[in-house]
C-alpha cells in the first residue's frame, strides 16, 4: 500500500528497532500527530494469550477522558430512567428505541447500557449491537442497576478494551492535542487496567510488547516493563 509523504516523513523520524521510554515515546507520537484533525492517540498491546483460551476484555476510565464527546444511549424502564436522565444520558427508552434501532437502522449514539430487567428486549437486537462492539454486558459493566454511575464514567471517558482474534488489544488514550502528562497518565490507567485482567493460572509473558501511535502515524514501540512498573505504581 502507497503511503503519504507525511506519514514516509513520520516513519524516517523513529528508529524501528528502538523501545523508547514511556514519555519519550508520547512526546515523539505528538510530534506526528500533524493531520488537520485532532488525531486520536491509540495503543496496542500484544498479549501472549491464546485468544481461543482467554478473552481479555474490561473497561477503564481515563483521568483525562478521550477528548471525545460520547453519545450514551440506556434502555431503562421506571425509577432508572430518570436517574439515567439526571446523569447525563442522551437517550433513555426501552421498547421505543428498540424498534428505532430495528426499523429505522438508527445508530445515532456511541455507547450502549441497560439495567438486567430490560436485556430481553436489548437481547433482540444482538445482530446489530453486538458486531458494532455495542451490545451491553454484564462482562464489561454495561448491564447495570447503577445507571447514574456507569452513565457519568462514560460520559467523562470510561473505554471498552478486548482482545482481537490475534491476541491484541488495540484501545484509545486520548487525543495528540492533550498534554504529555494527560497522555502519559491515561496510559498508565489503560495499561493498568489489562494488567489487572491477567487470567488467574495464567502461566508464561502476559504483556509481550505496546506499542503508541497516532491515527494516522506509525507505531512507536514502547518500553513495556517500565510502563508496567509505572503503571502498577500509579
Amino acid at each position: 500500500m502507497k503511503r503519504s509523504r507525511r506519514y514516509q516523513q513520520a516513519v524516517a523520524m523513529v528508529e524501528a528497532e528502538r523501545t523508547y521510554p514511556v514519555r519519550e515515546a508520547i512526546e515523539s507520537m505528538k510530534r506526528m500527530g500533524t493531520a488537520k484533525f485532532p488525531e486520536t492517540a491509540e495503543a496496542a498491546y500484544n498479549l501472549g494469550v491464546n485468544p481461543s483460551q482467554y478473552m481479555i476484555r474490561g473497561t477503564c476510565a481515563l483521568p483525562h477522558g478521550t477528548g471525545k464527546e460520547v453519545r450514551v444511549l440506556v434502555f431503562a424502564k421506571g425509577e432508572k430512567i430518570s436517574e439515567a436522565e439526571d446523569a447525563g444520558a442522551d437517550f433513555v427508552g426501552g421498547e421505543d428505541l428498540a424498534e428505532r434501532i430495528q426499523k429505522e437502522g438508527w445508530l445515532a449514539f456511541d455507547r450502549v447500557v441497560a439495567t438486567p430487567d430490560m436485556m430481553p428486549v436489548v437481547g433482540r437486537l444482538g445482530k446489530i449491537l453486538g458486531p458494532r462492539g455495542l451490545m451491553p454486558s454484564p462482562k464489561t459493566d454495561t448491564v447495570t442497576q447503577d445507571v447514574a454511575r456507569l452513565v457519568r464514567e462514560l460520559k467523562a471517558g470510561m473505554i471498552e478494551f478486548r482482545t482481537d482474534r490475534t491476541g491484541i488489544v488495540h484501545a484509545p488514550f486520548g487525543k495528540v492535542t492533550f498534554e504529555v502528562d494527560q497522555l502519559e497518565e491515561n496510559l498508565l490507567a489503560l495499561t493498568k487496567a489489562i494488567l489487572e485482567r491477567r487470567p488467574d493460572g495464567f502461566k508464561g509473558r502476559y504483556l509481550k510488547g505496546v506499542s503508541i501511535s497516532s491515527t494516522l502515524g506509525p507505531g512507536i514501540k514502547v518500553d513495556d516493563a517500565a510502563l508496567t512498573s509505572a503503571a502498577q505504581a500509579a
